[in-house]
């Protein structure tokens, strides 16, 4: 009974991170507010720890994906493990709630909304029998390989446009100038009459397959690559996702705004000082970061199978999250405000 009870407990921590990540967002507000008065070094450390806080949050639910992976879990262990997974993606799902609740004029705080939804997950969790396996295991399991395929080809494609978009993100280190004319010359293409629909399909074909691959997987055992390149691409999901809605739905459809720089560094206020704005910082960053860092885990998977050795393919997906995390921190430093 009573590893029973630690084990819900456990169970407990994702959620509650993700609960804790709205908050972290406050207090650094608080701290780097110019109604608290002058910056002192003491608010400055606290503000940079808040927000390193709240983006690290989705890496606790990705440790605990990690420690909850068994050969043969329960309805309640594949339920906890499958929320560990979810909170990965804290950050886009905080915007998705803000936006959402702003889009049906719904006049509740996004705060109450997402502790409430997180409660509920977690009852969810604590509902499942400890005696009760998954109905499929991975013997008799449908084979998904073609899906697999399928989804890296589809990956293949959609990298064109993320490289254009992440290479003109960094040139906003040459001012915004550059980074709309750049922009204006990509748009010709990939927001064309026949481009867009099509590049808009492969997005929401890459969530739903990936889904799909995530929700299989995650009810197998998994070492630490594996659950890493699960874990990202659930953050990718609700990312694309949140973005879908927030520039799409939103911002072009209902408000009539150009998703240009401005937008997209909260001007005029900036990111930074905002209290609403702020929670873009670890969504933006972290979404760079883990699109970078998925396609390095696919990498590794081909690499394998073709024939490299395994500690070669390592050190190749370890240094394109490194790459990852760089690139996330030039273009949010410019998205904050850094210029040549």
């Amino acid at each position: 009974m009573a590893n029973t009870a630690a084990e819900k407990l456990r169970s407990m921590i994702p959620a509650a991170g993700a609960m804790a990540y709205p908050f972290l967002l406050d207090a650094f507000h608080l701290a780097v507010s110019p109604a608290a008065g002058p910056m002192s070094f003491g608010r400055l450390v606290l503000a940079a720890l808040c927000l390193l806080a709240a983006t690290a949050a989705p890496l606790l639910g990705l440790a605990c994906a990690y420690w909850m992976t068994k050969a043969e879990p329960s309805s309640f262990e594949l339920r906890a493990r499958r929320l560990a997974y979810l909170s990965i993606a804290a950050p886009p799902l905080f915007v998705l709630t803000g936006v959402g609740l702003g889009l049906l004029h719904i006049p509740v705080s996004d705060e109450l909304v997402w502790v409430a939804g997180w409660a509920a997950a977690w009852l969810y969790v604590l509902l499942g029998s400890e005696q009760e396996r998954p109905a499929r295991s991975a013997a008799i399991a449908p084979s998904i390989a073609k899906w697999r395929v399928t989804h890296g080809i589809a990956a293949a494609v959609i990298l064109l446009y993320v490289a254009f978009h992440l290479t003109n993100h960094l040139l906003g280190w040459l001012g915004p100038e550059v980074h709309a004319a750049v922009m204006k010359m990509g748009r010709s293409v990939y927001r064309s009459s026949l481009v867009e629909p099509i590049l808009v399909g492969l997005m929401l074909f890459q969530v739903a397959v990936g889904v799909r691959l995530a929700w299989r997987w995650s009810s197998l055992p998994a070492d630490a690559y594996r659950v890493f390149q699960i874990g990202s691409g659930i953050y990718l999901a609700a990312f694309i996702l949140t973005h879908l809605n927030s520039a799409l739905v939103s911002a072009r459809a209902m408000h009539h705004i150009d998703t240009n720089w401005a937008w997209a560094s909260g001007a005029p206020t900036g990111l930074i000082h905002d209290a609403w704005s702020i929670r873009l910082v670890p969504h933006y960053a972290l979404g760079v970061f883990f699109v970078l860092a998925h396609l390095a885990s696919g990498l590794r998977g081909i690499l394998i199978a073709h024939g490299v050795t395994t500690t070669l393919a390592n050190r190749i997906w370890a240094t394109g999250l490194a790459a990852g995390g760089l690139v996330a921190i030039a273009i949010m430093s410019g998205l904050c405000g850094a210029r040549i």
